[in-house]
């Protein structure tokens, strides 16, 4: 306990500078999985990926790991001017001690909060300001992040589900006609599932399933 108010307490400003840098990247990095998952394009990808996956029946292919490192690069690709934002304008004038670390977390809340709102639908953020009793903001700059994050994160869940459907449909009507073209040849016997799942996959395939999914992603972003 000594040695940490030593720390804090040294006549050398350089040391209080490097210990308060540090702290700062300790908190970002514990607060990270949340911020990627609740403040960024995450949620929407990784729910699309998996409902392709569970549309096609393809079990555990593509695996996990495969639908979560594509999300997360097209999280960074689409992330990547507000970062570079971030950068610029808090995260770069910090580490040269051009401003304190309060107006740091206020610049870099900034770019998150322009790019939450565009994505937010208006009737989600008015329930949580209704609930929290918050006065309508003139900016969004004024919105608070406690609000914010959990109405653009329903808005997310409420748009990938939506894109979901879309996915499911084609293929739940060609789930249709086999059980349909099955049960009329009195193959009651036979899984649909295993005779639909190579022509979900030809289909797929025909389509540039892969190119479609990512493009629509972006193009919502």
């Amino acid at each position: 306990m000594n040695e940490l108010v030593d720390i804090f307490s040294g006549t050398d400003p350089d040391n209080v500078s490097t210990s308060v840098q540090l702290l700062l990247l300790l908190t970002v990095l514990s607060l990270a999985p949340s911020i990627l998952v609740l403040m960024t394009s995450f949620t929407r990808i990784i729910i699309v990926l998996s409902f392709v996956r569970t549309s096609l029946a393809t079990q555990q292919m593509p695996p996990n790991q495969v639908l979560i490192g594509l999300a997360l690069f097209l999280t960074f690709f689409i992330m990547a001017p507000t970062l570079h934002e971030v950068n610029d304008e808090a995260l770069q004038p910090l580490m040269a001690d051009d401003i304190s670390l309060e107006e740091a977390y206020n610049k870099a809340s900034v770019p998150f909060k322009d790019f939450m709102a565009s994505h937010t639908r208006e009737k989600d953020l008015e329930l949580f300001m209704d609930y929290a009793g918050t006065e309508q903001p003139d900016t969004v700059e004024d919105i608070p992040l406690t609000t914010l994050v959990p109405a653009y994160s329903i808005s997310e869940l409420k748009t990938a589900f939506q894109m979901g459907f879309m996915i499911f449909v084609p293929f739940l009507i060609i789930d249709m006609v086999v059980a349909s073209v099955l049960m009329s040849m009195g193959m009651m016997m036979l899984p649909p599932v295993m005779i639909s799942l190579p022509f979900k996959i030809l289909l797929f395939v025909l389509v540039d399933g892969w190119y479609l999914i990512t493009d629509s992603l972006l193009q919502g972003f």
